[in-house]
């Protein structure tokens, strides 16, 4: 529960009283707001469902593109899973937990799941993860009808939190030297990705920045073996 209270659930919750505006902006009734609050991977995801429901995407267009954004979590849960499993974890426990995580409960989980005994860190990140979810779902049932009279502007500016909390986050908790590198090619890519090709900027971006800081850390190691 006090995870809610710190800096990063504290960013999540503005974040998502901006999806609460951008939804009844749209027209989104509140309970399809709150259902999509609890049942879609990630704040991301959310608009781009309300943005083909708007725009009048068809139905399996709107579900590629959620689909295709939510895959980029599938690397955090690959990473998180490992140091939240035993011996005796059932399979079924590890797919329902997978379900909470997403950028802000990811980061906290593997912040402070060392500091957790491995028999507990399933019900940890369990009680993390369903903690935020139900809070925001109760934060946009609350914040709906007060928010429908927020400037565009705002809503973004709301919305922009979370990425940049992200990013400070990634920066900061990166525990190899690649991680940085790639953060820098790829906030570098991205403004001529967006200008090149504005339907796949995120993904050249991600791919491209990747690529090239694994390329350079390769580079690194071999002349540190050299050197040794």
């Amino acid at each position: 529960m006090l995870g809610l209270f710190s800096l990063p659930g504290m960013i999540l919750l503005i974040s998502f009283s901006g999806f609460a505006a951008f939804a009844a902006q749209s027209g989104i009734p509140m309970a399809q707001a709150v259902f999509m609050t609890g049942i879609i991977w990630a704040l991301p995801a959310k608009v781009i469902l309300v943005g083909s429901i708007v725009s009048g995407a068809p139905l399996i267009a709107a579900f590629l593109a959620v689909t295709l954004s939510s895959i980029r979590l599938m690397p955090m849960i690959a990473a998180l899973i490992p140091e939240i499993r035993t011996a005796k974890t059932p399979s079924w426990a590890l797919l329902l937990v997978s379900h909470l995580i997403a950028i802000t409960a990811w980061v906290m989980a593997m912040e402070r799941v060392q500091a957790v005994p491995r028999p507990h860190r399933l019900a940890f990140v369990s009680a993390l993860g369903l903690t935020l979810t139900l809070s925001c779902m109760a934060l946009v049932a609350l914040v709906y009808p007060f928010v429908s009279t927020f400037p565009p502007l705002v809503a973004g500016c709301l919305f922009f939190l979370t990425p940049v909390y992200f990013l400070a986050s990634i920066w900061s908790s990166a525990r190899q030297r690649v991680i940085p590198v790639a953060l820098v090619i790829g906030l570098f890519i991205g403004p001529f990705a967006a200008l090149a090709v504005p339907d796949f900027d995120i993904l050249v971006s991600g791919i491209g920045g990747g690529t090239l800081a694994w390329m350079i850390e390769r580079a690194w190691r071999k002349r540190e073996g050299k050197a040794a």
